[in-house]
């Protein structure tokens, strides 16, 4: 009866072994197409911005070289705007260094970041973003988790610039007992959450895919409320603890 007993514990225990492998498996892959496709939006950004923006800078440096035989006067013009040029250039390239891993968010929190970041989005769109949030809102999520929800917030962020047509973002940092909010709203055009969802496949854009993919490696919940004309908010809810997160997936 014992050995029974024994061969049926060693049993069990090789199942949840099994099982916790096969979690952990399924976890990595994830992780990893989520960075894939990280890969991916830096390269197209990278392709679409700076790259085509160099490329245009050649071309223009050609043509002065040509005009300073023929009219040196507009060559000093075009000149001008090639430096222009150059400078934008310049502080898009920088601005996408910043969101790759920006320091401020390691030497000085999530906080901090987000308001660099929205800085940034002041100087180089003219995008107005507030940051609103909770004292010492962020003082229990460890670096890990701070780094997940800034990603989170900065593709939001760029979202809404690119596509809402928002005068304004508002990005708010809660802290709800056992649950840590991060919210993304703007007063933009909105959308239909159901009909954007279920066409992705035709539209070939992840951005809505990556955040929930994202939270959910900080076991966190993705939500997006929306409707056309009446912009979007975008809520992370995130556990601090086991017993939250029980409590969180079980609603």
């Amino acid at each position: 009866m014992e050995l029974l007993e024994a061969v049926c514990n060693q049993a069990i225990i090789a199942m949840q072994n099994a099982r916790l492998y096969q979690t952990l498996q399924e976890e990595k892959e994830r992780i990893v197409e989520v960075e894939e496709d990280a890969r991916k939006k830096f390269a197209r950004d990278l392709h679409d911005g700076p790259t085509q923006q160099v490329a245009a800078i050649a071309m223009r440096a050609n043509f002065i070289r040509r005009l300073f035989e023929r009219d040196p006067g507009q060559a000093a013009e075009e000149l001008y705007k090639v430096e222009e040029l150059a400078r934008r250039t310049t502080k898009e390239i920088r601005h996408m260094l910043f969101t790759l891993r920006p320091l401020v968010l390691e030497s000085q929190g999530l906080e901090a970041a987000l308001k660099s970041l929205a800085d940034k989005m002041q100087d180089g769109h003219d995008q107005n973003v507030l940051v609103e949030a909770e004292e010492d809102a962020e003082e229990m999520l460890d670096k890990h988790v701070q780094g997940v929800l800034f990603y989170i917030a900065e593709e939001a962020i760029t979202n809404a610039r690119k596509h809402a047509e928002a005068s304004i973002i508002w990005v708010r940092l809660r802290l709800r007992g056992e649950i840590f909010a991060l919210e993304i709203e703007d007063n933009g055009v909105g959308f239909n959450v159901g009909a954007v969802d279920a066409s992705y496949d035709q539209r070939g854009s992840l951005g809505m895919v990556n955040m929930r993919e994202r939270a959910e490696l900080v076991n966190g919940i993705h939500r997006i409320q929306s409707s056309e004309g009446r912009g979007t908010k975008i809520t992370v809810i995130v556990p601090l603890t086991e017993d939250a997160e029980e409590r969180l997936h079980v609603l």
